[in-house]
């Protein structure tokens, strides 16, 4: 679809029922890569709610008092973001017990906005990857240098990189010399921005460790599993996403980071309206079932939420992270997304809660300023 036939059916259609599609890339990589092109509205107000429209997108709303949640107390916390106590938080959204309660939206966002969610979306392809499986077109033990095209003519090729497996590209630990945490990373995510094929930018380089030794956090090993997934579907990486995911999930709206040959990437830069990140959440929460309806296979969600390894102070796997929070004397476990910028999808079995950040923190601490929105302000309104 030309970009021409994009914005003529924009002024036909409503946002509601538009797919957007991205005409080149869509903005920046986890750590800076370019500058978005949807940006807010400064005209949009502010909003905060503890009892959200029904507007027959999927969601069912109640009321915090009927999911055992303190409505004053949640008021308190959507009103703490709008009156300026948490910069740059431009949206959250609370589930509990698989009903909509809270809605928050500032700095020009609603509703109705697509927001980038950086390395959030790395969790998506994740799904893809366990859909995929599911219809069994890879298998996580399986190769990567038996599902790619000339794999052997890559640089630096040797045994090690030839037993890079689907499983390594969703923990992370692949062994390849790219850490997007260490700027001097011969794999880093800026170095591969800059060339024009990102997947033989990855696959060229070195190997540093035995794969599944140890992760170092590389967006570039999870663009070479989007590209595996388009490979062995025969597919679009978008194009899967929306027959088999967001169809599913009723998620109308969409963009997606493109290479330099235009095809959708699954690294991240996925943008998405809040209520359908919290779709996603609720239906990992759920199982891997949405509204009845199977999306992800259980054993897929049950194995990402797993500890696979460690990176930094969060456990790690299946291109989820793992953290715990107190609360009183009480250890929640949760799993969660995580997108520069303070882009969050957490998920805690244990308490029956979705909660959504969007955030434009970007390259900035204040990126993390939702994990103290959830432990302090969100947590405590559960009863």
């Amino acid at each position: 679809m030309t970009c021409d036939l994009i914005t003529a059916l924009r002024a036909l259609l409503p946002a509601s029922v538009l797919l957007v599609s991205a005409c080149g890339s869509s903005g920046g990589g986890d750590n800076g890569g370019g500058v978005s092109t949807l940006e807010p509205t400064p005209s949009l107000p502010e909003t905060v709610s503890v009892a959200p429209e029904n507007t027959s997108d999927g969601w069912t709303p109640s009321s915090p008092a009927a999911e055992g949640m303190d409505p004053d107390a949640l008021l308190a916390a959507l009103a703490s973001i709008r009156d300026g106590a948490y910069p740059a938080v431009d949206s959250a959204v609370v589930v509990r017990h698989g009903r909509l309660v809270a809605e928050g939206y500032f700095n020009g966002y609603g509703r109705e906005s697509l927001h980038d969610l950086r390395s959030t979306g790395k969790s998506f392809t994740s799904a893809l990857a366990g859909i995929a499986i599911d219809q069994g077109l890879i298998t996580l033990d399986e190769p990567i240098s038996q599902l790619i095209p000339q794999f052997e003519n890559h640089a630096h090729m040797d045994d090690r990189k030839r037993a890079i497996t689907i499983f390594h590209l969703l923990n992370m630990n692949s062994g390849l010399d790219c850490n997007d945490s260490v700027p001097a990373s011969p794999g880093n995510e800026e170095h591969m921005y800059r060339t024009q094929d990102w997947v033989g930018f990855i696959l060229d380089l070195p190997m540093i460790d035995n794969p599944g030794s140890t992760a170092a956090y590389c967006t570039g090993g999870v663009i070479v599993l989007g590209h595996v997934v388009s490979l062995r579907t025969g597919v679009a990486l978008d194009d899967y996403a929306n027959t088999y995911l967001f169809g599913p999930l009723g998620i109308r709206q969409s963009r997606w980071r493109r290479s330099p040959d235009g095809r959708a990437t699954g690294g991240g830069g996925l943008w998405l309206v809040p209520r359908d990140m919290a779709k996603f959440g609720a239906m990992y929460l759920n199982g891997g079932t949405w509204n009845g309806s199977r999306v992800v296979p259980e054993a897929w969600v049950t194995q990402s939420r797993q500890r696979i390894d460690a990176i930094g102070n969060d456990g790690y796997g299946f291109l989820w992270w793992k953290r715990s929070f107190s609360r009183g004397a009480q250890s929640v476990d949760s799993f969660f997304t995580s997108g520069n910028g303070g882009n969050f999808i957490f998920v805690l079995p244990d308490l029956d809660l979705v909660v959504v950040f969007t955030g434009s923190n970007y390259d900035s601490k204040l990126s993390n300023q939702p994990f103290e929105i959830l432990s302090d302000r969100i947590l405590p309104a559960v009863r």
